[in-house]
């Protein structure tokens, strides 16, 4: 068996050697201790700091690494203008539009709209330099700025997998990644098919390992382990296959969230070795395909199946080349055995490149400090990946209900959250005038709600529109409502503070931040219970409270038949439009008037449990109706309808014309769900060639805008804008789309509730 994948020391398809070399070979392999031929390296390279630099440059195949290099550069060019947001440009960094942003670093703003245009040609140029290996350490840097820069630029938009691209670009920049395959290759013969250092691949898959080693420890967390982190993924057709020989709850229970925690917990040890990295690759594999289905990431799964091949031995290029048929060989990479490289250590006593099956105690040449500075950076890059996603006792301004700047800590999937209840205050500071705003105004995202780095600055900018409106010393109230992984639906900032005004530091504890009730967990066993005994007509809304704080609450008229239970301590409710309070203990329960408010106060020393039962009046006439609707077209069709129906109503339900004006609401809304029942049958009947002209027809809006909107914006730069009216044209053109584009594909997504 071969030695694991950090050796690079006989690449596959090596031509014969002298008899000579092949015995010394044979002896030497002999001579090896079990160790290395496991790990490819033994604990002597780590003795002194010149055997690992020796070790850390050794001198490895670069046919992998380009690979990798082409795939990741191809990926990011399909990304940037997707989830980077190029095709959309225009309507987050429009010059005139009034938005509050949440930039890293409050001093970042957001250049004008047409340099914005520049900085994302800049970075797609990049990616595509780095795709061709072309001029490819200048293409890293125009990657890696420009990237760093849009990240750093929108909190809102941070994930963990966006995270990962900067930094594999970030880790590019420094490599020799355009030795193979590259544009620089037939440039410059010295770096044509140059051997590059080993820990060229070491950072790489050291980076992967975290993702997936990290990503698995987070899943430990109780309520993944329980089963409550994604609860409703299992209801997804892919699941379905589980589900012949499992219910739905073990599905969720043991392939779900079980399968997420033992996969990431051991797929980076799996590709590691020689005897396990086949069957990781194929589970990996599945993994992420299955992920691109399930969830809205972009290219995440992708970029994580192209870094697969990493672990393998780095020529594992070469022999699949060579099965090219003929006609491809002039644009196939060499297959050859790699040449010599000045970045790389070879034994003194070794002459060409044959020297890197030698021990690790060989002689060597003394090493540069370049060589020297490399392996720093490997180490203190490696140990910060390490101490990153655990350094939340530093920044603990960013720890709320979860810890950590939300993108870094690899805690994918874990929380998934609700939002029940939002609402924001302002009052004047001078004249006491109280109002409110609908949340989320002047923005253009909801992650605002979660956390308290962001509330900061959108109270900021808040009060700094208001004042637009002769609000003197606004101050700013938030009272948000959020259940995390299916608790309580509970309060997540104080909301008696004023939020202009209150501190806030990136390294202190947030003191306006509530505690999350964790006490109260086991109340979800409870929660499943409750749901069980309700008709499919009835809903149920679980609450949570701090003493001397109430909840101001409105009964939907919709909603006829409204009630509130207590769980746990002890509730005051106030019925507002009739000035009356009721006092419930444990147990109690009372009806709650529609189309009026009420106000709940926590009246027990611990924080009190109660829940809201209601029913959607006009949703059960409504689906009353709709099956009276439904039972009509049936006879209409069949001919066996004998009663007086309208004109209109016959009308409709023949299905004679299409385009009428309908008067009847509930008519009306019959038609609307009629018709988005019958394009989700069309959708997910449709054939494979149907569903890919779909696909295809989508790609090809977001590309032709991204393109036409940025030669827009660079013609603009070089001859200046046009006429109003010219612009609105190229806009209308640029934004013109398929009919098929409109259609939402949410059936086949899971979204949004989940913090990736």
């Amino acid at each position: 068996m071969r030695r694991a994948g950090v050796d690079s020391s006989k690449p596959l398809g090596q031509p014969q050697r002298a008899r000579g070399s092949d015995e010394k070979e044979v002896t030497m392999e002999q001579n090896e201790s079990k160790m290395k031929r496991i790990f490819g390296f033994e604990l002597s390279d780590f003795r002194s700091w010149h055997r690992f630099v020796c070790l850390l440059h050794r001198p490895t195949d670069p046919a992998s690494l380009g690979v990798f290099r082409l795939l990741f550069g191809l990926l990011m060019t399909i990304d940037i203008p997707q989830e980077r947001g190029l095709s959309s440009l225009d309507h987050r960094y429009f010059d005139d539009l009034v938005v509050c942003r949440f930039p890293l670093f409050n001093f970042l703003k957001p250049l004008p709209l047409d340099w914005m245009y520049v900085v994302f040609v800049v970075m797609w140029l990049g990616a595509v330099g780095i795709m061709l290996g072309c001029f490819y350490r200048l293409s890293c840097l125009m990657f890696s700025i420009t990237y760093w820069y849009n990240f750093f630029l929108d909190k809102t938009s941070w994930n963990n997998h966006s995270y990962l691209y900067g930094l594999i670009g970030f880790q590019l920049t420094f490599m020799d990644a355009n030795r193979y395959w590259s544009v620089d290759g037939l440039r410059n013969p010295k770096k044509r098919n140059a051997q590059v250092p080993l820990w060229n691949y070491t950072l790489l898959r050291t980076q992967i390992f975290i993702v997936y080693f990290i990503a698995g420890i987070k899943k430990l967390d109780a309520d993944w382990v329980e089963g409550y982190s994604m609860n409703q993924l299992a209801g997804h057709w892919l699941f379905d296959p589980f589900k012949l020989l499992l219910s739905e709850e073990l599905v969720n229970l043991l392939v779900v969230h079980g399968g997420g925690l033992v996969l990431d917990l051991t797929a980076g040890y799996l590709l590691f070795f020689n005897a396990t990295r086949p069957f990781a690759i194929i589970f990996v594999s599945y993994f992420h395909c299955m992920n691109s289905q399930l969830f809205n990431i972009g290219m995440f799964s992708y970029t994580m199946l192209a870094t697969s091949p990493l672990f393998c031995y780095p020529d594992w290029p070469r022999p699949i080349i060579r099965r090219f048929p003929a006609f491809l060989k002039h644009v196939s990479p060499l297959t050859e055995s790699p040449g010599r490289s000045a970045s790389c250590m070879y034994p003194s006593d070794t002459q060409g490149g044959e020297g890197i099956g030698q021990r690790s105690g060989s002689t060597r040449a003394p090493h540069t400090l370049r060589q020297q500075l490399g392996a720093a950076f490997v180490v203190l890059y490696i140990a910060e990946q390490f101490f990153l996603p655990y350094s939340h006792f530093i920044t603990q301004g960013y720890n709320n209900w979860t810890n950590g700047l939300y993108g870094y800590s690899w805690d994918m999937m874990v929380h998934s959250r609700s939002h029940q209840h939002v609402k924001i205050t302002y009052k004047d500071g001078v004249t006491g005038e109280i109002g409110y705003l609908n949340p989320g105004v002047w923005t253009q995202s909801r992650r605002w709600k979660d956390h308290a780095d962001m509330l900061k600055q959108y109270s900021g900018c808040l009060a700094q529109e208001l004042r637009r409106y002769n609000i003197v010393d606004p101050e700013i109230y938030f009272d948000i409502w959020v259940s995390i992984n299916d608790r309580f639906q509970q309060r997540l900032f104080d909301p008696r503070v004023d939020v202009v005004r209150a501190d806030w530091s990136p390294f202190r504890k947030t003191s306006w931040l509530m505690p999350l009730l964790v006490n109260l967990s086991p109340w979800r066993l409870k929660f499943e219970e409750i749901e069980k005994t309700l008709d499919n007509q009835t809903d149920v809304v679980f609450i949570a409270d701090f003493p001397g704080l109430h909840l101001e609450n409105f009964v939907s008229e919709d909603l006829g038949n409204t009630s509130i239970q207590v769980l746990q301590g002890e509730l005051a409710v106030e019925i507002v439009a009739e000035n009356k309070n009721f006092s419930l203990k444990e147990g109690e329960k009372m009806q709650l008037p529609a189309g009026d408010y009420h106000h709940v106060y926590t009246t027990s020393e611990q924080p009190s449990c109660y829940m809201y039962i209601y029913v959607n009046t006009t949703m059960v006439q409504f689906e009353e109706k709709y099956t009276r609707f439904v039972e009509l077209q049936e006879k209409i069709k069949n001919g066996t309808e004998t009663e007086d129906i309208s004109p209109e109503l016959q009308t409709v339900l023949d299905g004679t014309e299409e385009n009428i004006n309908i008067t009847d609401p509930t008519l009306a809304a019959f038609v609307q769900r009629q018709r988005k029942q019958m394009e989700y049958a069309r959708r997910r009947n449709s054939t494979m060639l149907e569903r890919f002209t779909r696909f295809a027809k989508r790609k090809h809006f977001i590309f032709r805008r991204s393109f036409l909107m940025t030669g827009y914006a660079l013609r603009n730069l070089v001859f200046g804008r046009p006429p109003v009216e010219q612009l609105v044209e190229e806009f209308e053109y640029a934004s013109m789309k398929f009919a098929e584009n409109t259609d939402h594909e949410s059936q086949s997504k899971t979204e949004d509730h989940v913090e990736l």
